[in-house]
């Protein structure tokens, strides 16, 4: 078995697993031979161990044969392994079948691994969500921001960054001075590969097709890729862990509707989706206290089946957008202004908020205040 590479957070989560269920295999072990020996005892004399040279390879063969590969490695490992093996030999020549007993054995320690690993990729991917946020407040869309969240060193990553400010670092300007240095490694190797050709190249057909009222306020990425959901969740700034938990956001606010919920985070726009839920996050808004609309109006539930899964876009979007609580109502989102304020057809994002003037000379179109994207992200 190849064990971690120290440094691999989510590798050394394993190795720890791996070794917390050796720990456990050692305990039951140990309260095993106890009753053999008080059993013995009590039959009038306790038996003494077999020699280790005599017990290690007599129970290693056990052991690799009726246990977990990586739990027996881990076991064999270790100093107490003699005086292990010692006992195991003792518990065969008192009359236990190692054949039955180790299996069980086994079983304990894989439950034992299993939950503490699940544990530890628990902590740690709520542990990046907060970063997730700080990168979409601090760099831009682009191939830097995109590289950290889709690198499969983003856990490490915001380990690190947490560390960094643990240790009194201002991890939001270190960040800035590394997409500078990030842009210029970019650049650089794109001139060597195919000079010229990115920075030319215009909007991609899904960021144009996708501007309007869905990523009024989103910073979007002028070459956003749809067709590669990994991709395009990380061009839009939302880490895997936080893509998780709106998945699971939507079928709780779906209950009972499990094939729309399906539908939903199916989409080919539910990065975007996403994406907006982030910046409610952002925003300090609760994103389950939006999408619990979907249930309150069903409106989309009106029309043809073939058309269900852009009513359900359009609805949440809509929820997204709206305030919780239904006694106020948004006006409509302005094409035109949600174009404005797209990051990929030229200034950013508008600031200014207000609320629809009450009064307008006849004949005047509203347009309603663009939202804008958080600057500090509080959780």
């Amino acid at each position: 078995m190849t064990m971690p590479y120290p440094g691999e957070p989510f590798a050394e989560a394993v190795g720890e697993a791996v070794q917390t269920s050796a720990m456990a295999v050692r305990l039951v072990l140990a309260v095993a031979d106890a009753v053999r020996r008080a059993a013995q005892r009590r039959a009038g004399g306790e038996q003494p161990l077999p020699p280790p040279g005599q017990a290690v390879p007599e129970a290693a063969g056990d052991l690799k044969a009726l246990v977990s590969p990586d739990v027996a490695w881990a076991l064999m490992s270790g100093a107490d392994w003699p005086a292990m093996a010692q006992q195991l030999v003792a518990l065969r020549r008192a009359g236990v079948d190692l054949e039955q007993f180790l299996p069980r054995v086994g079983e304990i320690a894989v439950l034992v691994r299993d939950s503490v690993a699940a544990d530890a990729a628990r902590t740690a991917a709520e542990g990046t969500e907060e970063w997730a946020g700080l990168l979409r407040s601090t760099m831009p869309a682009g191939p830097v921001r995109e590289a950290i969240l889709s690198s499969p060193a983003w856990p490490g990553l915001a380990a690190t960054m947490n560390a960094l400010r643990e240790r009194g670092v201002d991890v939001r300007q270190l960040l800035a001075a590394a997409h500078a240095e990030g842009v210029g490694v970019d650049q650089a190797i794109s001139r060597v590969l195919d000079a010229g050709r990115r920075t030319s190249a215009g909007p991609s057909r899904d960021a144009v097709r996708s501007y309007g009222p869905l990523t009024v306020g989103l910073d979007l990425p002028p070459d956003l890729d749809l067709g590669d959901r990994r991709r395009a969740l990380a061009q839009l700034g939302v880490s895997e862990a936080e893509n998780a938990r709106y998945v699971r956001c939507v079928h709780l606010a779906l209950a009972g509707r499990e094939r729309e919920a399906a539908l939903l985070v199916n989409a080919r726009q539910w990065p975007l989706l996403a994406a907006r839920m982030a910046r409610l996050e952002d925003d300090g808004r609760s994103v389950p206290a939006h999408l619990a609309r979907l249930l309150r109006d069903r409106s989309w539930e009106a029309g043809p089946v073939s058309a269900l899964v852009p009513r359900l876009v359009h609805a949440t979007a809509e929820a997204l957008h709206r305030p919780t609580h239904d006694g106020l109502a948004s006006a409509p989102v302005v094409t035109a202004s949600a174009k404005a304020s797209s990051a990929t057809t030229g200034g950013p994002p508008s600031r200014a908020r207000g609320n629809a003037p009450s009064h307008r000379p006849k004949g005047t179109p509203y347009r309603a205040p663009v939202p804008h994207p958080a600057s500090r992200r509080s959780r």
